[in-house]
């Protein structure tokens, strides 16, 4: 069996990156596109701070970057890897093709997932005014409505953020108080330009088929509803990363992220990962992207001393 160079499990922004790093060492590299080729981009309608390409959508972003890193030689697999063994190197990795693969190095970017709320027309107005990152669409907003739904430190990032731009923002908290950290939780508190609503959830929401207008919030106490006019709503309910292949195998935080050794090196010689799998603080492309450089390499440094 062929044991390739480099593997890399993940095509968003850090495994793209780490991709046309690794081609351009001649390493020869796999990229595993997995469940949602692109990752979260892919999601996401207009990217304003992405350096040197102006306003440009998600999908539009990843096209541009898988088509540059198969000019160098990156070779893309529609394909979601299902098992893999890191306890000895060549590590071995098994497709939902039953296909087995093995490699000396592997870059881990297999991103995380954003908690979603389930409700009715939460899907149909994805990526159309319902987000998760108030940093990469808060400015289309300038001086309108939105809403944030969650009471941890994300939210309160949001809200903190999205004051940059607008004096409308709502709260909708689940709780009878907020679960961020007192320092984040004092810098709404004090905010008048910040309204919460405990106790309630948002429990549908709706648009005119090209973008979110209202949303629907229930009192969970009292169960009566209003339905609430927003030009966009930001889910900042939790992330999960993808780390389940990994558990047991390689060392994760708390929280379930992928811990970091020097540099992009994880607790197992010759993987290296990259992205918001391990990422718990920025979460954006463009650090993403940046982590995808590191990991490929010190992939390449690995290859040249073992």
């Amino acid at each position: 069996m062929e044991i390739h160079n480099c593997i890399i499990i993940g095509s968003g922004p850090a495994g793209l990156t780490a991709g046309l790093y690794a081609a351009r060492a001649t390493l020869k590299p796999l990229i595993f596109e997995g469940d949602m080729p692109g990752g979260q981009l892919m999601g996401t309608t207009y990217i304003e701070n992405w350096p040197g390409s102006g306003r440009i959508t998600g999908p539009q972003l990843i096209q541009d970057m898988k088509k540059q890193v198969k000019e160098f030689g990156a070779e893309l697999l529609r394909e979601s890897i299902v098992e893999v063994d890191c306890s000895s190197r060549p590590f071995t990795l098994k497709t939902s093709k039953g296909k087995t693969y093995k490699t000396q190095t592997l870059i881990i970017a297999t991103g995380a997932t954003y908690k979603r709320l389930g409700c009715p027309g939460e899907a149909e107005y994805w990526g159309k005014g319902v987000t998760t990152c108030a940093v990469c669409d808060g400015a289309f907003y300038k001086d309108r409505p939105v809403l944030i739904v969650g009471g941890g430190d994300t939210a309160m990032e949001d809200a903190s953020f999205m004051t940059n731009f607008t004096k409308d923002i709502t709260i909708v908290h689940i709780l009878d108080k907020l679960t961020a950290s007192p320092p984040m939780q004092q810098r709404v508190l004090n905010n008048p330009a910040i309204k919460i609503i405990y106790n309630a959830t948002v429990t549908s929401m709706e648009g005119n088929g090209e973008h979110v207008t209202h949303a629907t919030i229930m009192n969970q106490i009292t169960k009566t509803s209003e339905k609430m006019a927003f030009d966009a709503i930001f889910v900042a309910i939790g992330l999960k990363p993808e780390t389940m292949l990994f558990k047991g195998q390689i060392e994760l935080t708390p929280f379930g992220h992928m811990v970091r050794k020097e540099g992009s090196q994880t607790s197992v010689p010759g993987i290296f990962v990259a992205g918001d799998v391990a990422d718990e603080r920025y979460r954006q492309a463009i650090t993403s992207a940046g982590t995808g450089c590191m990991a490929a390499l010190d992939a390449e440094r690995f290859l040249k001393n073992f």
